[in-house]
């Protein structure tokens, strides 16, 4: 009989079982033995509860059932995220995950949109977006797949409690062979002619060896970093923020379809609807912010409606410089960390994911796999950083010293070159990797407060009445349909019903 490859993921949480979930799984057929070490000691953070819609395409690879695993983690669906305060005190804006317009006209609609507002005034161009249209009314209706409808126009992600999703890929898992141990790893031993990680050493004395390994430690990066010596990359010039108070409060008696972000003096708290619960948090600079501070707005903010410990997490922003190294690849927070304020983490961890498998080979180097996955992943992490540092940048606020930091700062060549290029022409890039796709940055740039002095040649010249027609037809079918949707909370449970 053929040796089984061995394969062992260090950590657990979301990470570490989405990883198990997806390998136990996309390699169900392979001469795998892939082998879980998690510490319940030690324990994850746990507190990333906002999703974005790259995870229904996940769990629906590994043929998750969406109802069943929305139900046995509490989770709700998300359309979106609201900022308040963000450009200036008294403004917000949502970030939709779907288009403006529809899918018949949205490659130009903000250029129709933009060269009519500099005509005359109409109404706000969140006014054209089906998915902010539920949001504002607390709604939500399962998107079509026929391009000509409305509902087409948006894709969903959800709001659950992190710690039970990973208690559900873990039993997800038993049935597919992953073998879990619980304990403390004490030492790691490598090959002192390759570098490579033969094998790690708990505390109970166990030792368990491994051709590969999957380093989802979480912030310790206990084989990247503290093993493998990669170098960290810090970005905490950019975004200053690094640490974050989390308390949970009572449920919201109205499960709005979104996540709100809410910009403070030291930095920004989100609110989260559960079924259960409302996850809230203050992330912030400890360098313009006390953390006693930090713990007090949080607090006033929940209005008493917590009788739990604040927790205190402490980071740095910033990515290694490089995620897979000899023969560990790292997944997660172990790979680098930027802050929840665009419900990046399991994207990333997810993005980690894919990536691996698509490259991931037996065999006794893996230099040109590894150089192909450090590529990517470095263009997710920065085209990321790059979007988290708009939304401070472009601010107008004058009541902190953090956001004047954040105004004046200088940003990465690349950014500075994309708010410009929009300024004057209303353009945004269209990325063939990464993350955030047009819509995402003219969310942010029209809700901040940017305006285009230009136009695209090819709109500028056509006449009003033909881009007139186009918008009034748009949001006369967004009004009519967002009317005859269900409320989210309804529509929740008479989903959930049918398991």
């Amino acid at each position: 009989m053929q040796t089984p490859y061995k394969i062992v993921i260090v950590g657990g949480g979301t990470a570490g079982w989405m990883t198990a979930a997806a390998l136990s799984t996309l390699y169900a057929n392979n001469n795998f033995q892939i082998t879980l070490i998690e510490s319940k000691e030690i324990g994850s953070i746990g507190v990333g509860e906002a999703t974005l819609p790259q995870m229904k395409d996940f769990n629906t690879r590994l043929g998750i059932s969406e109802a069943e695993m929305m139900k046995k983690t509490q989770a709700t669906f998300k359309l979106g995220i609201k900022f308040v305060d963000w450009g200036r005190l008294g403004s917000d804006y949502y970030h939709p995950f779907g288009v403006y317009g529809t899918n018949q006209n949205t490659a130009s609609f903000y250029g129709l949109y933009s060269k009519i507002s500099q005509e005359k005034k109409i109404a706000d161009l969140s006014d054209y977006s089906y998915a902010i249209a539920l949001c504002r009314q607390n709604k939500f209706e399962l998107f079509s797949n026929e391009t000509n409808c409305i509902s087409s126009t948006y894709k969903y992600g959800y709001h659950f409690d992190a710690s039970l999703y990973a208690e559900y890929l873990r039993e997800f898992c038993q049935n597919k062979g992953v073998s879990e141990i619980d304990g403390k790893i004490n030492y790691v031993e490598r090959d002192k002619d390759t570098g490579n990680i033969l094998s790690v050493r708990l505390e109970s004395g166990l030792t368990i060896d491994g051709d590969f390994f999957i380093d989802c430690s979480g912030l310790r990066s206990l084989l990247l970093s503290k093993t493998l010596g990669v170098e960290f990359e810090d970005w905490s010039k950019w975004l200053v923020c690094d640490r974050a108070i989390a308390l949970p409060s009572e449920k919201l008696p109205d499960l709005p379809p979104y996540t709100t972000s809410t910009a403070k003096e030291g930095g920004w708290q989100w609110k989260i609807p559960l079924q259960h619960r409302t996850g809230n948090g203050y992330v912030y600079a400890s360098a313009f912010l006390s953390d006693q501070k930090a713990v007090d707005s949080l607090i006033e903010s929940v209005g008493g409606q917590s009788s739990e410990t604040p927790r205190l997490i402490k980071f740095k922003s910033g990515r290694y410089n490089k995620s897979w190294s000899n023969n560990c690849v790292a997944i997660g927070l172990s790979s680098g960390f930027l802050e929840p304020l665009e419900s990046t983490s399991i994207y990333l961890i997810q993005a980690a994911i894919i990536n691996f498998t698509k490259l991931f080979s037996i065999s006794p180097s893996h230099e040109v796999e590894s150089s192909e996955f450090n590529r990517l992943m470095d263009t997710e992490y920065d085209r990321i950083r790059d979007f988290l540092i708009l939304h401070y940048h472009l601010n107008d606020r004058k009541d902190s010293e953090l956001w004047h930091y954040c105004r004046e700062m200088r940003v990465p060549e690349e950014l500075t070159e994309k708010i410009n290029i929009f300024k004057k022409r209303g353009h945004v890039e269209r990325y063939q990797f990464g993350l955030f796709t047009v819509p995402s940055w003219v969310s942010v740039f029209n809700g901040q407060g940017v305006q285009n002095v230009g136009l695209d040649p090819f709109i500028a010249g056509l006449p009003l009445s033909e881009i007139e027609k186009v918008l009034k037809e748009t949001k006369y079918k967004i009004d009519a349909r967002a009317e005859n949707a269900p409320s989210h909370k309804e529509f929740l449970n008479s989903y959930l019903k049918t398991l």
